[in-house]
């Protein structure tokens, strides 16, 4: 495993410039401070009680009906805390497909020091690690995923007849904090409220250059638990949530990379999909959070890529199709060494299931090593605020639905054109020899002119009254369709032309001559002008 991972990050390195010494540009306190969270490892500590296990709901529900009620013992087990251990991909896609909330760290321990990621100590770092979860009693576990019951629950909101029993569940839950010595943990109890909570607020972020009031960052998925009582929710447009279960304790919350939209941001754990950032401890009531250049730096560039990417997929359903979506499940690294992006589509097949050399190596562990792969490699090398990680993460998801709308052959072909022969000759000297030649085409000519034009277009809507123009290299061709864009032809007529048949930027001047001849004289200026 540990070896595809490198193959895999090497590839991504041979496309750019790397610096070891590269520095953030970034104003943060001193990491000593007592109020900094940490973002690394999550360090746990003794091992704690749950309040929400049947023996201690059944000790607390004695606790507070002694007499009659007592005798009735309505508590039955509603749910399972159990802890899986994937053993690939498609193991772990099957646990996310059944609606499993995973959690890389146990539920029950004292977090001694905040993080954003825990691995098991007693399993190899370059493997899975544990995923803990709670499931309903009839859930069907997966056959060869191995997994452990750890505890038997009962969550009141799960259980039928807590509906017309008469029972006061909030007193139980809170009788069990107390039995079990997490007190400290509960609400209190005030005038006019039951010290139960559904928890909301604000996910916001300073873009400076839009806005000097924050923005929200859109269709991030929130979580928060207390032991193994777990509640996700997304973030609108205004980076409000709001939770479907209600609490009466102090709860975690943490920020997880899943976009609304179908795409992830990685890298946290490697082999795990979508980052996470701890937000810490706060009340049931909610927690509100504005993420700025005080900010850790991971959270910040992952918030504001997290927004490209849901501007992106709203200009694509604005246009009903016109602009071509992400594909399903897009997977993104964001790297801070690299100073260039580049969208292989790996997780899609490209390269691993189409380069047939480098299949035939690998046989059955294609599948292993499309674990460890991203679909787009985001280079964030310098880049030290809002508007410039937005540009590099637009550009990442333009490509995207660039790939979504010619397929996973055009763009293997791409792949060879972007970058040569030199991934795959690292490939084979990892992984053996490679005889199959390597032709150069055309089609990176058309990725990079779309890609740019695109993201040029989506920077500015998001910064009115920017000139900015986004080019590779000095070929023209965003001045060339900007040109054509100021004259009438927006990204909604031009995006639909860059399909599987226009592999060179001639054949796109025939066919927008042939689809737009009202825009002839402008078209063949365009490309006189700019297209060098």
């Amino acid at each position: 495993m540990k070896n595809l991972v490198i193959a895999a990050t090497v590839a991504a390195a041979a496309l750019t410039a790397c610096s070891e010494n590269a520095k953030f540009p970034w104003d943060r306190p001193d990491s000593d401070s007592s109020n900094q969270l940490s973002h690394d490892m999550i360090v746990l500590g003794e091992h704690l009680q749950d309040p929400y296990s049947v023996e201690n709901m059944t000790k607390a529900y004695n606790a507070v009906y002694p007499a009659t009620k007592a005798e009735r013992n309505p508590v039955k087990t509603t749910d399972f805390y159990v802890r899986f251990l994937p053993k690939d991909d498609e193991q772990m896609q099957i646990l996310i497909d059944k609606g499993v909330q995973l959690i890389d760290h146990p539920l029950d321990y004292r977090i001694v020091r905040e993080g954003d990621w825990y691995h098991d100590p007693g399993l190899p770092e370059d493997g899975f690690t544990w995923m803990y979860g709670v499931v309903p009693i009839d859930f069907e576990f997966p056959l060869n995923v191995r997994f452990e019951r750890l505890e038997d629950c009962y969550l009141a909101e799960h259980d039928p007849a807590t509906k017309s029993d008469g029972i006061d569940w909030l007193a139980v839950e809170r009788e069990a904090y107390r039995l079990t010595g997490n007190e400290s943990m509960l609400m209190p109890e005030t005038k006019g409220s039951d010290g139960m909570f559904y928890p909301e607020g604000y996910i916001t972020i300073m873009d400076p250059d839009h806005s000097d009031e924050p923005v929200g960052v859109k269709g991030v998925r929130v979580c928060c638990n207390s032991f193994v009582k777990i509640a996700t929710a997304y973030t609108d447009e205004n980076g409000y949530y709001k939770m479907s279960r209600s609490y009466s304790s102090d709860l975690r919350y943490r920020l997880m990379f899943k976009n609304v939209k179908g795409f992830s941001q990685g890298i946290n754990n490697l082999l795990l999909a979508a980052s996470v950032s701890t937000l810490g401890t706060h009340p049931a009531g909610g927690c509100n959070v504005t993420i700025d250049n005080y900010s850790d730096y991971y959270q910040f560039i992952r918030c504001v890529v997290n927004n490209a990417g849901y501007d992106y997929c709203k200009a694509c359903e604005k246009s009903a199709g016109s602009i071509p979506p992400i594909p399903k499940d897009l997977r993104i690294w964001d790297l801070p060494l690299l100073s260039g992006s580049f969208n292989v589509m790996m997780h899609h097949g490209v390269l691993l299931e189409t380069f047939e050399p480098l299949h035939a190596v690998l046989g059955e562990l294609v599948i292993v090593a499309r674990l460890a792969q991203a679909d787009a490699y985001l280079g964030l090398e310098g880049c030290g605020s809002y508007n410039d990680a937005y540009e590099r993460g637009m550009l990442i998801f333009a490509q995207a639905g660039h790939f979504s709308r010619v397929g996973r052959d055009w763009w293997y072909e791409y792949v060879l054109s972007a970058l040569g022969s030199k991934v795959f000759e690292t490939f084979a000297q990892m992984l053996g020899e490679v005889t199959e030649s390597v032709d150069v085409g055309t089609q990176a000519e058309v990725v990079n002119a779309y890609s740019n034009y695109c993201r040029t277009v989506m920077y500015r809507r998001n910064y009115p009254g920017s000139t900015a123009v986004f080019e590779s290299g000095d070929t023209g061709a965003t001045q060339m369709l900007m040109y054509l864009d100021e004259r009438g032809l927006g990204l909604e007529s031009l995006a639909p032309l860059f399909s599987t048949d226009v592999v060179d930027m001639d054949i796109l001047q025939q066919k927008m001559l042939s689809y737009y001849p009202q825009h002839k004289t402008s078209i063949i200026e365009a490309f006189a002008k700019y297209n060098n």
